[in-house]
């Protein structure tokens, strides 16, 4: 399996982390926009407390700079002129943003500099740590490499299962099979996938989100025919299945050669499945996908089946050998 096109973000605009989040992070507005052009060029967030201090050694002056209860204090602390210089040389940086936490009320000296230098600043309600752990997986989820894969994507029973393989040999069907037994739906047809720090994070496309469609029948919206239930938002890669209408090889039915597959540059265990009539594969699938669950959890079937058949076979050695002598 091959990526598609890899989408990669370097940067995003103050105005649209502002527009999209605003709601989320409980943002406020302080001054002029005319700031909000600036770039956020890394999907973390500063508390500039060495920088208020006057150490500007390490200074990330390309992140958010998030001003908690400790910041305001120690601003307030600090006599008029001296603050004012360490609040110039702040926002004097590439500073995307400022952002003061708990609905702070925040200096008109402070906004005054800000809007000199063209810096945004924000106001939360939010507790500063409820705000810095809200906006950094705002922030890994916009910075996040990025693809589309064709394939069905279902949760079975909290495994994550990539369905991959050509076009009509079942893929949709075997998702609607599944989710009929108890799984969940993330999407039909085009997968969207983000690498999120190391995970693989399976979605559907806006417009086809909880659909699927099925030959013969059409399209079907699986919350209006299965429940609530019937559908999730999104999901971790764990498992991909890949249906074929190929034969096996002998290891293959064993079960004892993992393959992997690397999506995002995120390596995958592989299962291929051949398709043929009589074969219920829904439940191959279900089956495999438990099968996983459990090496997930320290237990491998197929290797504790190899490891009792080598037992096995060296206890015979023995007892023949013991017989000869």
């Amino acid at each position: 399996m091959k990526d598609n096109i890899v989408r990669k973000v370097d940067k995003i605009t103050v105005a649209h982390f502002y527009e999209v989040y605003r709601s989320q992070l409980e943002l406020e507005l302080l001054n002029s926009p005319l700031g909000m052009t600036r770039s956020i060029l890394r999907p973390a967030l500063n508390r500039p407390g060495l920088a208020l201090s006057g150490f500007f050694g390490y200074y990330a002056q390309e992140r958010i700079q998030i001003f908690g209860s400790g910041e305001m204090a120690y601003l307030g602390e600090l006599a008029d002129p001296e603050r004012s210089e360490r609040m110039r040389r702040i926002c004097g940086k590439d500073v995307p943003c400022l952002i003061f936490s708990r609905g702070a009320d925040v200096p008109t000296d402070i906004v005054r500099i800000a809007d000199e230098c063209s810096v945004p600043v924000f106001r939360s309600a939010l507790p500063t740590m409820s705000l810095v752990n809200r906006a950094t997986i705002i922030l890994e989820n916009e910075f996040a490499d990025s693809t589309t894969l064709h394939g069905c994507m279902v949760d079975v029973r909290g495994v994550g299962v990539l369905i991959t393989g050509e076009s009509g040999i079942g893929k949709s069907e075997v998702s609607l099979g599944l989710v009929e037994r108890g799984a969940s739906l993330i999407a039909d047809d085009m997968v969207y996938i983000r690498n999120i720090s190391g995970d693989l994070i399976a979605a559907s496309p806006k417009l086809s989100s909880g659909f699927i469609e099925i030959r013969g029948i059409g399209i079907i919206n699986v919350t209006d025919l299965y429940g609530l239930r019937a559908f999730r938002r999104q999901k971790k890669i764990n498992l991909i299945i890949h249906l074929t209408g190929g034969e096996m090889t002998e290891t293959e039915r064993l079960g004892l050669e993992r393959k992997k597959t690397s999506i995002l540059g995120v390596d995958v265990e592989r299962i291929t499945l051949p398709v043929a009539p009589g074969r219920d594969m829904t439940r191959l699938v279900e089956v495999a996908a438990l099968g996983q669950y459990l090496r997930q959890n320290g237990y491998d079937m197929a290797r504790e089946f190899s490891r009792r058949l080598h037992e096995e076979i060296s206890t015979r050695n023995i007892h023949i050998h013991g017989n000869d002598e």
